[in-house]
């Protein structure tokens, strides 16, 4: 509101650097107050804390908003706090782990992994539910890397694979 610059700092790989001297400055900077400032510019500047969290800071004034409505709808809170979408039932009935294996091949990547993968495999056993995640450089690795799959499982469990089948199980996609 003043005009007076509250703090400068230099740039380091695209971050900003505070030092020890700017520490004083630091909590002026966070206290200071802006009207046009609302709560869903704070919530986004912030990292997404919760509502209750905003009111909190809002109460005790430690953000200075306007207004103080907190009718904000952040269309990345709900995409960042999901945790995974549920597998469709399949129909099949398992009695024992490897009775099924479903495998889907996704790619390719629009970004190579520092690795150079850009292809990925899975493979999921119908009973256990156990998911094995493969890398792959080139889509034509996924027999190679089946190959490497069945051995380990097949020593693992004990037991030999009985069906492989391919199902489509990333979200958003149809069967």
């Amino acid at each position: 509101m003043t005009k007076e610059v509250l703090l400068s700092s230099w740039s380091r790989d695209g971050l900003y650097v505070l030092s020890e001297s700017s520490a004083t400055s630091l909590l002026k900077v966070f206290l200071s107050t802006c009207l046009s400032t609302s709560t869903d510019v704070w919530h986004r500047r912030l990292g997404h804390p919760s509502l209750c969290s905003m009111h909190f800071l809002v109460s005790t004034k430690q953000v200075s908003c306007t207004p103080k409505q907190f009718n904000f709808n952040c269309p990345a809170c709900p995409l960042g706090k999901s945790s995974r979408l549920t597998l469709k039932t399949t129909g099949h009935q398992t009695q024992a782990p490897l009775d099924l294996i479903f495998s889907d091949v996704w790619g390719p990547s629009p970004m190579l992994s520092f690795e150079g993968f850009c292809y990925f495999v899975i493979f999921v056993d119908a009973y256990t539910k156990f998911i094995w995640f493969y890398p792959l450089v080139a889509k034509s690795d996924v027999l190679a890397i089946f190959h490497q799959f069945q051995a380990l499982i097949e020593c693992q469990f004990s037991l030999k694979i009985k069906y492989v089948h391919h199902r489509v199980i990333c979200p958003y996609t149809l069967e």
